[in-house]
Formats: structure tokens, sequence, C-alpha cells
């Protein structure tokens, strides 16, 4: 079971902190679709808060798509794709009448063999995306605000896939598929909301991306010692964002936080002449903190230890990605 804290001294509203805290952990999956959340009562419990506060927070966490309430049961976390819709109507049918007939009849046939829905709708897209990958754009999209993190999962998909991947700011994301025929859209799951209701109407299919959880890296932070000035480097302003959040939860007033953006030369020096552990959440920023340390290195008493975080988007999402667009 997930565990929620809350540091009662911090800056941060507490409903806040509780608010961060579901998000990632529903971004990270440690929450999948379906689950079930606490209850306000398991909750007051455990955080100390109110009932109302934990309320207000579930509350704002529907308003932004990613849980639903069902009466009587509880609060769970939304499936992707939102409410189930009729059977989807184009003019393909009209011009090609017995297409549908076909599909479903092979799909009633690849249920009768032991397939699961899932496994049928892989089969199906792997093979029209490997035959149509030549002209497929991949496009990875965040909002302006952290474009650093859609400049990560850029980086760590065209490695992984070694196809060119685009990166197009949320905002601009009507605008780019209205000019394209064909593509796929991937989203970590903090946008994946909004990306889907963009594509959906233009017929362009949206993956979720599952981010890394940072489970040892937080677990090191739980255990540094009191009075540690804890450094924290990330191309992603987002990711920093959510760190700092959960460190003052978990450490509160114990430790001293202090974050840079690996692009930020200045606030990244002055990081790693007064940091004693410096978590890099991200391996493209590693170099520009072994940098630092080295350009600062007769300055230093004790050069920082230095944590690299995984990749950000994890194997089981880099391993679904290449089975959707035909590549595995």
């Amino acid at each position: 079971m997930v565990q929620f804290h809350i540091q009662p001294d911090s800056e941060i509203p507490a409903s806040t902190q509780l608010y961060n805290q579901i998000r990632f952990a529903i971004a990270s999956r440690q929450f999948p679709p379906g689950h079930r959340l606490p209850s306000t009562r398991q909750l007051a419990m455990q955080t100390g808060l109110h009932r109302n506060t934990i309320s207000k927070v579930y509350r704002q966490l529907e308003d932004a798509g990613v849980v639903e309430a069902q009466p009587g049961s509880g609060i769970y976390v939304r499936e992707l794709g939102g409410a189930e819709s009729a059977k989807p109507s184009s003019p393909l049918i009209d011009q090609f009448p017995k297409a549908r007939e076909i599909v479903e009849q092979s799909l009633d046939e690849m249920l009768r063999q032991g397939c699961s829905l899932n496994q049928a709708r892989e089969l199906f897209l792997a093979e029209v995306d490997w035959r149509l990958r030549c002209s497929a754009r991949v496009l990875v999209t965040t909002s302006k605000e952290d474009l650093g993190a859609g400049e990560l999962m850029v980086r760590e998909l065209e490695q992984a896939l070694n196809i060119p991947v685009q990166l197009v700011p949320l905002e601009e994301l009507e605008q780019i598929l209205s000019q394209t025929r064909s593509g796929t859209v991937v989203a970590n799951r903090y946008f994946i909301n909004e990306a889907e209701a963009i594509a959906a109407p233009k017929s362009v299919r949206v993956i979720p991306i599952d981010i890394y959880d940072y489970g040892k890296e937080f677990e090191i932070l739980k255990n540094l010692p009191k009075e540690t000035c804890l450094g924290m480097v990330s191309l992603s302003p987002g990711i920093l964002r959510t760190a700092e959040v959960i460190s003052y939860s978990l450490r509160g007033d114990q430790i001293l936080v202090m974050t840079a953006q690996a692009n930020d030369t200045y606030k990244l020096e002055a990081l790693v002449r007064s940091a004693q552990t410096i978590v890099v959440f991200d391996q493209a920023s590693f170099p520009a903190v072994k940098q630092a340390i080295s350009a600062a290195r007769e300055d230093l008493i004790r050069p920082p230890q230095v944590i690299c975080c995984e990749n950000y988007i994890g194997e089981k999402s880099i391993s679904l990605l290449k089975r959707e667009l035909g590549l595995d």
C-alpha cells in the first residue's frame, strides 16, 4: 500500500502535498487504471488530515479527469479512453460495406481460438502499423511548462526505437495533427487525458507512457542524516516540483533541498558546491552534473555523492510501444 506523508510545518498546503503525491502514484502506475483509492477515512488516519480536506483533493482529481467516483463503491483511477461509445462510423464503411463484417468475423474467430481482446488488438495494430510505419509519425507531447519531460522522452524513444521522434507542445498538438494524416501521439499519464481529447476527433492514436517511480531514490531520501543538503537535478521542471513536494512531505525541515535544471548553469554550480548528496533524475542530465562538479573540484572539501536514476520511461512502456508501432 502506498504511504502518503504530510509535513504540517511545510509552506506547501497540506491539500497540495496530498494531491501531488496521489497524481505521482497514478502517473508512475503505483495506482494503475481501475485501482480503488483509499477511503477518506483511511487517508485521514494515515495522514492526519480532515476528511473534508481529503474529499476536496479527490474532487480536484476528478475535475482533472484522473479519477472517477462510483456511488456506493469508492474513487477509482480512470481507465484510459473514457466512457464507452457506440461503434465508430466512417465514410469507409459505405465505401467498403463488407469491411466491418470481415473485421468482426476475424475478431470472433481469434476470440474462439483463445485470444483476449487486448491480444487481438495488439495483433491487428502490429500488422497495420508494420505496413504503415515508413510514413508514420511519432509525436511526443507535454505542456509548454514541462518541455523538459518531453525532451527526456524524445531522447529515450529515439534511442530505443531507432526512429525519429518529434516533440510537440500540448498547446500546439491540435494544429500539428490537423496537418497530418497519420501518426501516433505518445504522452505520459500526467497529460494523457488532454492528449486524447485533442487526438481522438482526428482518429489519431494516443499511447500512454509510464514513468519510472523513483522508489529506490525516495528510500535513500528517507535515510539521509538530518541537516543534509540534498540536490536534485533534471531536465524536467515538473519532475523537480513533484520531487520537492514529496521530499518535504517525507522529511520536512530535517534536510535542505536544492533543485536545478541541467541547463541552468548558475543554479547547478551553486547546487554542487552546497549539496552532500545529489539525485540526478534522468541520465541526460548526468554529464552536466559531472562537468559542474569537475569545474568546482578545487573549492570542494569533499565531492558530493551522486545518484543517477534509471531511464525516465519504464521498460514495459518501451516494449508496448515497439509492439504498437510494429517494431518489435
